[in-house]
């Protein structure tokens, strides 16, 4: 059974989440890309404000296909989360993430940042993209329209189901799956 997370996901929260674990997310998060980031982390550089609070927050690495008529966005896939980690840790320890949603590893500096802060990276199945969208109930541009489907979009999300990849204490799903698989064999 999944668990249910509400948001914000603070770090207390986040701490309570295991590799492995399914979770369902119902709130605000905000979906982001690598241009969108490197903008953020130069906006830090200037000492600007982002343009959302992103302190308790997830941002789901996606760039969403437009929407159809009646629908408040269109197949919204995870991209590949390596793409983000120039920027992650920046983002987890100055802005206050405390979760992200992706496909793919990350790099040791994004997983030392996310146990500094309590943080996790949550999986979304890429090839459920139009599933996943469903589980938007209302989704705006809120920066950088400019970047088409890369712009800086805030989801008011319902049960979007995802799974703990990498959780607040550095565990690592696809190595302990790795791991698992290996002894089997082993065995």
């Amino acid at each position: 059974m999944a668990k249910q997370i509400t948001m914000p996901l603070t770090p207390e929260t986040a701490k309570t989440l295991r590799a492995g674990d399914s979770v369902e997310i119902t709130g605000v998060i905000y979906t982001s890309r690598d241009a969108a980031h490197k903008r953020f982390c130069e906006a830090l550089d200037r000492g600007e404000q982002l343009p959302a609070d992103f302190r308790n927050s997830v941002i789901y690495f996606a760039g969403p296909a437009p929407a159809q008529p009646g629908q408040p966005i269109g197949s919204v896939g995870p991209t590949t989360s390596y793409r983000m980690d120039p920027y992650s840790p920046r983002m987890i320890r100055e802005a206050g993430l405390t979760g992200m949603i992706g496909k793919g590893k990350r790099s040791p500096e994004v997983v030392e940042a996310m146990k500094e802060r309590g943080a996790v990276y949550f999986g979304a199945i890429g090839g459920c993209a139009a599933l996943l969208a469903k589980c938007v109930k209302k989704a705006e541009v809120i920066a950088y329209e400019d970047l088409g489907a890369e712009a800086v979009r805030r989801l008011e999300v319902e049960n979007l189901p995802v799974t703990v990849i990498i959780d607040s204490e550095g565990n690592n799903l696809y190595e302990m799956g790795k791991a698992r698989y290996l002894a089997s064999k082993n065995s």
